[in-house]
């Protein structure tokens, strides 16, 4: 059938994976989602001709009722056009001279806040997100195994017995249920006992973050983060303006400060179970040694625990905030990377003492997440999904892992060098050895719709050149043609290099 598209559409439509691009919507909706950015992306231009429906359901293998439902939710976004006769097209996004407005030059606003300018600064240090690079973005569990039916059953039910009054506003800290069910499944996984109010429900680890950096940072104030650790979370508290000082790690996780830190830091975050992104295991003697200097320096610990199902499946490792006497540790935990990211729902483990502030935080800024998303949640608590959901995950990221390594080390040029991970991870770190950057080699993937995080960007100071490479999401067929894709662009940019 592809004859019968334009060399544009044909394009556009091969880097289209229908079986992978955005599995929590249905197919329908999967096309018109993927056409609607491609449009607003401009690489479809106003004008351009779409293919019929007949033609577009059989290059895309789906039927052509489902072709027309994508076109007509075009049609009603006003996206596209057709007329009698004529082929579907791209509309002109604007009307005519709407385009070439411009403001009067005397215009007038009032100045953006300190604190506004400090996020805005430091927002290139997030890294991009893309709905179509999936290849190979960090972050993501492999999407196609989601159990989509068990969760839209789960769904429907619930919006089939809700009660008008249910629709109303919810609790801020969360759903009851789901956060009974949370301290229950953190029990089991992690040996964690809390108080089911101590948990409240976020849209994720980020979330979490900017709830307790408001509660505790004033300009000025001190903190200590690894040295590399998440770019999200040094943009966070930079953005709070807080004096961050950084802490190396080795093989036993992150290097406290052998010197008093004077003032003493308020807060010190952490990833204990697997540290981003070396997937260092902390050990045991180097939590007792943090616990100790955190109650020595009257610090609160932030116990990132982003990926523990993973790095615990198996193993029984205490978190340190399960070893907390003091109760001086948040504990953070996310469903977005062991589910998907576009179900937002992560929580965390407030002390007692920072409990009504973070509510209060919460009530002034985020209100409440989805509380549908909450009771779904839960059932796939209670019927026990989620435990059959990791399973399937680990098992799945392990086989792909084993394929992706080692189409890396066909491929690339022996300038980039894998690590070795001593925990089980949804991504892998590579080291670059020539000085190539890092941030360029990612630019260049972006233009072929591949992905990747810069090492460079993790750290404080003192950066390293490597490659964070996800491949989880990446189902075994595309794998190794994606890595070859990958790869070209690299071994060109050495070649580049080395010509020089």
């Amino acid at each position: 059938m592809t004859t019968s598209l334009d060399i544009l559409t044909r394009k556009v439509l091969g880097e289209l994976d229908i079986q992978v691009y955005r599995q929590d919507l249905s197919l329908y909706l999967r096309i018109s989602e993927y056409l609607k950015s491609r449009i607003l992306y401009r690489e479809l231009p106003e004008g351009a001709p779409l293919p019929s429906t007949r033609t577009l359901a059989g290059y895309l293998g789906v039927s052509r009722s489902t072709a027309i439902k994508a076109y007509d939710l075009l049609l009603l976004e006003g996206l596209i056009e057709v007329r009698q006769g004529a082929r579907y097209r791209v509309r002109r996004m604007a009307p005519e001279g709407l385009s070439d407005y411009k403001i009067p030059e005397n215009t007038v606003y009032p100045g953006i806040s300190d604190k506004g300018k400090a996020f805005k600064e430091n927002v290139d240090l997030i890294n991009t997100t893309s709905e179509e690079a999936i290849a190979f973005r960090p972050g993501l569990p492999p999407l196609d195994i989601f159990p989509v039916n068990q969760w839209k059953n789960l769904s429907n039910y619930y919006w089939r017995t809700i009660k008008a009054s249910s629709l109303s506003y919810s609790n801020s800290s969360g759903v009851e249920v789901l956060k009974r069910n949370i301290a229950g499944y953190l029990n089991m996984m992690r040996g964690i006992r809390c108080d089911h109010e101590q948990i409240i429900i976020v849209s994720g680890s980020l979330q979490s973050l900017y709830l307790i950096g408001n509660a505790l940072i004033n300009r000025g104030d001190r903190m200590v983060l690894e040295n590399p650790t998440f770019p999200n979370v040094h943009s966070i508290f930079r953005s709070l303006e807080a004096d961050i000082v950084p802490a190396s790690t080795d093989g036993e996780g992150i290097r406290l400060p052998e010197e008093d830190v004077l003032p003493s830091p308020k807060l010190i975050h952490i990833t204990p179970s697997g540290h981003y992104p070396t997937g260092i295991k902390m050990s045991g003697h180097r939590k007792q040694e943090l616990l100790k200097w955190a109650s020595k320096h009257g610090s609160i610990i932030i116990e990132n625990d982003y990926e523990h199902e993973v790095s615990n499946w198996g193993v029984k490792e205490p978190s340190v905030f399960s070893m907390d006497p003091d109760q001086r540790t948040v504990f953070l935990g996310t469903f977005n990377r062991l589910l998907h990211p576009s179900i937002r729902l992560g929580y965390m483990i407030v002390p007692h003492y920072l409990l009504d502030t973070v509510k209060a935080l919460q009530k002034h800024s985020h209100r409440f997440v989805s509380p549908s998303n909450q009771v779904v949640m839960n059932q796939f608590i209670e019927k026990n999904y989620l435990y059959h959901h990791i399973r399937n995950v680990i098992e799945v990221a392990e086989e792909r892992r084993e394929l992706f390594t080692e189409a890396v080390r066909q491929e690339f040029h022996a300038s980039f060098q894998l690590r070795e991970h001593t925990t089980r991870s949804l991504h892998v770190l590579g080291d670059i050895s020539l000085p190539v950057s890092d941030q360029e080699v990612i630019r260049r993937f972006k233009e072929k719709h591949l992905t990747a995080h810069a090492y460079s960007k993790c750290f404080i100071d003192h950066p390293e050149n490597g490659l964070i490479l996800g491949y989880a999401a990446v189902r075994k067929p595309l794998i190794p043609k994606k890595v070859g894709e990958m790869a070209t662009i690299y071994n060109k940019m050495i070649m580049e290099y080395t010509d020089r």
